[in-house]
């Protein structure tokens, strides 16, 4: 199945719910009070949903294939960051997997789709 629009893409929906969730554990306690972190975290979500977001629209494979890209960096930004929140006690350890297992899963589709795309974008070429 051919997706029509970005939200029809799992890659978005789960970028979607990892930010939903990043949201709700940055505006509790301590954490909510860490404003460099807290925005930082959120920013590096948004930007997951947004590349893939964009990157769909351009309909370039090209294109696409960057946004993902950032996408892709973005999730690295974010775990990066969850370690940050593990170490400073804003999250338990239930937490910190539960963001973590949600990031690292969206990073495989991330990587998943850009193989995809780069593979259609190699067939192409060859035909």
């Amino acid at each position: 199945m051919k997706a029509e629009r970005f939200e029809d893409l799992i890659v978005w929906q789960k970028a979607r719910k990892l930010t939903a969730l990043v949201y709700e554990t940055t505006a509790i306690g301590e954490f909510a009070r860490d404003y460099g972190l807290r925005d930082q975290m959120r920013r590096s979500a948004v930007s997951i949903m947004a590349n893939v977001s964009e990157g769909f629209e351009r309909f370039r494979p090209n294109e696409f294939h960057q946004f993902l890209s950032i996408a892709k960096a973005s999730c690295g930004e974010l775990r990066s960051h969850l370690y940050v929140a593990l170490d400073a006690n804003y999250i338990g350890k239930i937490s910190f997997q539960e963001l973590m297992d949600l990031a690292n899963e969206v990073a495989r589709l991330v990587s998943a789709l850009r193989t995809s795309i780069e593979n259609r974008k190699n067939n192409c070429s060859e035909n």
